[in-house]
């Protein structure tokens, strides 16, 4: 079978298609026919500096992917040939707090990942897939939906007439505003282009801001407010983009820091001053995934997806993830 291989720290461009053995599971385990694999800002991080996060040679890039049981190893019971699955980000995180060993488990990082023909996956780390979702909708769901379900629902308690401040229109922050509106949240929208907000309006956005022309965004977003400030911020920027965020954010507010898209140092002043809540989210568990999936299934909600590539056009998919020019998320179809 063909899988694509980061087999040195030369970028993107440097990424190998190469032939591996036909994989077959053992016990616990469960061979996926891979139809499509979605790209996060991670994966592309891992692929353009592999060196520092101790990635070796060779390593299958992606985290994220869907696709059809074709054969189970002994002892699954949870899955059966023909069912149409995705891979859970941390194949070893079921339920609870993460751990350490969930954290060891990550796919495309520690673990093989899964932008290949066939992988083998943790029967304990496969969801199966909402009926109404396409292969390639579904495989945008294991990390940017996840992390956003996670920091707004699973931890952040999201409720009807809340305030959220989500910063672009990458992955994470569509899904966001996505849950925000499901959940009859009012939503606050950044970007700097005004394309883009006016999708993002169109999906729903309560408000927009484009921080291009307005670089003080954190007081227009107080000022949308009344001076209240927003209850939660999904932070996809890190250091560069947290200040402004605390500063946004009301007293008592939850601010999810999950991106580091920015650099710069934070000044944690507010943090005491505000009384924040201040969460490091990291993907979610299994149970969170199936959780999201029951939201996702009732409410027939369908991932905005910006391009779908072929399987040989991979790295051209990686190049457009780096431009920053698309809205939601950036998909490779994996035919065979």
């Amino acid at each position: 079978m063909k899988a694509y291989e980061i087999v040195s720290d030369g970028g993107i461009d440097a990424l190998a298609l190469n032939d591996r053995p036909d994989p077959e599971p053992g016990p616990g385990q469960v061979l996926v026919r891979v139809r499509a694999s979605s790209i996060n800002y991670r994966d592309l991080s891992t692929i353009a500096d592999p060196v520092p996060r101790g990635i070796p040679y060779p390593r299958i890039p992606n985290s994220d992917g869907a696709g059809q049981v074709l054969a189970v190893g002994p002892g699954v019971t949870r899955f059966a040939p023909g069912d149409r699955v995705a891979g859970c980000f941390f194949q070893d995180w079921e339920d609870g707090p993460i751990t350490p060993a969930a954290m060891a488990s990550a796919l495309g990082g520690a673990l093989d990942g899964v932008l290949a023909e066939q992988v083998v996956l943790s029967e304990r780390g496969l969801v199966a897939v909402p009926e109404h979702l396409s292969y390639e909708e579904a495989a945008t769901l294991p990390c940017a939906a996840l992390t956003a379900w996670h920091a707004m629902v699973g931890r952040g308690g999201l409720k009807a007439g809340d305030t959220v401040l989500l910063l672009g229109t990458g992955g994470v922050s569509v899904f966001a505003l996505q849950f925000a509106v499901l959940h009859g949240a009012r939503a606050i929208v950044t970007s700097s282009g005004d394309d883009k907000l006016a999708r993002a309006r169109d999906m729903g956005a309560w408000e927009t801001v484009n921080y291009r022309a307005t670089p003080d965004w954190e007081k227009a977003v107080l000022d949308l407010t009344g001076g209240r400030g927003v209850d939660q911020v999904v932070e996809v920027g890190g250091a560069g983009t947290f200040a402004k965020s605390l500063d946004a954010a009301r007293v008592g507010g939850r601010v999810s820091l999950i991106g580091i898209l920015t650099g710069g140092a934070p000044n944690p002043v507010a943090i005491m001053r505000k009384s924040l809540t201040v969460q490091g989210i990291y993907v979610g568990s299994r149970t969170m995934f199936e959780d999201m999936n029951r939201a996702v299934a009732a409410h027939r909600l369908r991932p905005v997806i910006d391009r779908v590539f072929d399987f040989a056009d991979a790295r051209a998919a990686y190049h457009h993830q780096l431009s920053g020019a698309h809205f939601g998320k950036v998909v490779v179809r994996i035919e065979g």
